[in-house]
Parts: C-alpha cells; sequence; structure tokens
C-alpha cells in the first residue's frame, strides 16, 4: 500500500478520521472505515472517486477492495456526482403497501428525472433504496440526513418547495 496516496485527504479529514479512530483498538482500523468514508464524501461534495477511497484504504493501512466492499455495498455512499439533495425514497414492503410508488412518481413527474438520476440544475438527485427503518410512518424519504414521513404528494410538493 502507498503511503503517499492519503495526502488526498485534507488535514480536517484525516484529524476527523484519527479522531474516529480512538473509538477502537489501534489494530483495529479497518473499525473506522465507514465513518472515514462519510467523512470523505461530505467533504467532496456527497461523493466518492476511486482516487478517494484509495486515499482512505492508505490512511487505514488497509487493502482497497476492503474500502471498495463497504462503498458498493451501502447506499449512503455515492460513486457518482449527487444533486444538493439526494432524496431517498424508501420502496420496502411497509412503505410499499402504503403508497411509496405514488411518492416516486410524483416526484419523477414533479422533478422531471427518473431514478438515480439528477435534476440538470444540479439541486435533487432520486433513488429508491431500502428499508430506511420508519415502517410506522409510511410512506416516507430522507432528504441529505432528515427524514420525512406519512408523505403525499401535497407534503411532497412542500417539502421541494422549501428546498428549491
Amino acid at each position: 500500500m502507498s503511503k503517499t496516496n492519503h495526502t488526498l485527504l485534507s488535514a480536517h479529514a484525516r484529524s476527523e478520521i484519527d479522531r474516529w479512530l480512538l473509538r477502537y483498538p489501534t489494530d483495529q482500523k479497518r473499525s473506522g472505515v465507514m465513518q472515514a468514508l462519510m467523512i470523505v464524501q461530505e467533504e467532496n461534495g456527497g461523493w466518492l472517486t476511486e482516487a478517494l477511497m484509495d486515499a482512505v484504504a492508505d490512511y487505514l493501512e488497509l487493502p482497497k477492495i476492503a474500502v471498495y466492499e463497504v462503498a458498493t455495498f451501502y447506499t449512503m455512499y455515492n460513486l457518482k456526482p449527487v444533486g444538493r439533495h439526494v432524496i431517498n425514497v424508501c420502496t420496502n414492503i411497509s412503505c410499499m403497501l402504503n403508497g411509496s410508488q405514488k411518492i416516486v412518481d410524483h416526484l419523477k413527474k414533479r422533478l422531471d428525472i427518473n431514478t438515480n438520476e439528477t435534476t440538470t440544475d444540479g439541486k435533487f438527485t432520486l433513488r429508491e433504496v431500502e428499508c430506511l427503518a420508519a415502517c410506522a410512518a409510511a410512506p416516507m424519504f430522507q432528504i441529505n440526513k432528515k427524514y420525512y414521513e406519512n408523505l403525499t404528494p401535497e407534503k411532497v410538493d412542500t417539502i421541494i418547495k422549501e428546498l428549491e
């Protein structure tokens, strides 16, 4: 593993990762990979490049595949540029039974994009995701880090208008 690649990480990112790693035994740096990726992704405008994932691997002294496995498995990591507001619509069973498809269809029409696309102005990215653990308030979506529950098309319009 190259020790120079981690210089792609800002001093702030390295400091935040180091602070996070204090929670784990020194020989368990792998435990910090998820948070390290979140820190780097947030600093990079919401997405991860291959070079940044390599830098995280080098900084944590891990094989690159150990970082790629995490980044490609979880939907919270974006491997291509995304809009300023990422809309994750839960389409798992509880949300589906309570109308999530109507919400997805409404958002597609309202934003003039399909799922896994970003609006031309770069404001919104629309994605369908698995369970977001808010089944009692279905249908729901998450925009950036905030949950919106018990959605209706009218409620969606109000939320989108506030974010435009």
